[in-house]
């Protein structure tokens, strides 16, 4: 193997670099700008400038990279084929490595961005020394990553993993980016919990202190439970509950050493994370119900890890 390799995050405002040694070593991290006008026209060419400047800067020729791997945020096939990223305006309907690799010259592979958190996770983090894992992710939305020994579950159509569009609610109004309704991200993002707040603070008979804050956030809910105020404690229940029920449903298809919880919402602690796996062994196979949880530990890091650790794992 080669002396260096590349870990990229995509996301909608910015992009993450990471520059690393095949050993897996972090050199050095950095950022870009995402430029998402014209369809995200200057995307690929824009990150591939700063990784071959980056070795430029530091004398490390071409071909003394292994590659790079790249998490985007978006459905991607087994050919490198990503669809159109709605946060990246719309983005995509390429083979991605390709055009990349044309752009690089060294070899390129793509991931979900939330299937290569897990990776980073699972190579980097809370699930190290794991083959078997599954990665969930609360922020906007809710995203996850299931590993089956040691091979991330990308699925035939790049819908392994996804989570948050389990259906967890019958006759809910509550229509998501899917186009279904009911699904768990709908309840259990930071949004979702928000709408439940809402929804809750219609009846003006509910005291609470959540009145007090406009906007309202999840970590308003959060603290606001933590202080004992009913009404947030009942919406950090729920979400839990919901969450733990989705999360058992998936330990019953794939059995996972550790569910590793991570994304903004996660700053929330043990707490959520005992509440999570409360509901979880009330609803787990009993076989299931010891499963351990762990909050993830990369941070914004995970997607540069988890691209890394595409190239790093042949």
């Amino acid at each position: 193997m080669k002396t260096y390799a590349f870990g990229i995050d995509l996301g909608g405002t910015t992009v993450k670099l990471g520059l690393f040694k095949t050993s897996g070593e972090l050199v050095e991290k950095w950022e870009i700008s995402s430029r998402t006008e014209n369809h995200g026209e200057h995307l690929l060419p824009d990150i591939a400038g700063a990784l071959l400047d980056k070795l430029a800067e530091r004398n490390i020729p071409v071909s003394e990279v292994e590659g790079a791997g790249m998490g985007v945020p978006g459905a991607v096939l087994r050919d490198s084929y990503v669809k159109p990223c709605v946060n990246l305006d719309q983005w995509g309907g390429f083979d991605v490595a390709a055009e990349m690799e044309k752009l690089c010259g060294f070899p390129v592979k793509i991931l979900n961005d939330a299937n290569a958190a897990a990776l980073g996770e699972m190579g980097h983090g809370s699930g190290k020394g794991c083959k078997n894992m599954v990665f969930v992710t609360l922020g906007t939305g809710v995203g996850g990553g299931i590993v089956v020994d040691g091979k991330l579950l990308a699925g035939v159509h790049g819908a392994g993993g996804e989570i948050g569009h389990i259906k967890v609610v019958e006759g809910s109004d509550r229509v998501c980016g899917c186009g279904k309704t009911g699904c768990l991200e709908q309840y259990a993002s930071a949004t979702g919990i928000v709408k439940s707040a809402k929804e809750l603070l219609a009846d003006p008979e509910v005291e609470t202190a959540l009145r007090q804050y406009d906007p309202l956030t999840c970590k308003d809910i959060f603290d606001c439970a933590a202080k004992g105020d009913k009404a947030a404690i009942q919406l950090a229940d729920e979400m839990c509950r919901l969450l733990g029920k989705a999360l058992a449903s998936v330990s019953c298809v794939c059995d996972p050493e550790v569910i590793v919880v991570g994304g903004g919402v996660a700053r929330a602690g043990q707490p959520l994370l005992d509440g999570i796996q409360k509901a979880f062994r009330q609803y787990a196979f009993p076989a299931a119900e010891d499963t351990a949880f762990a909050l993830a530990s990369l941070g914004n890091d995970a997607g540069i890890c988890g691209g890394v650790q595409m190239i790093l794992t042949k």
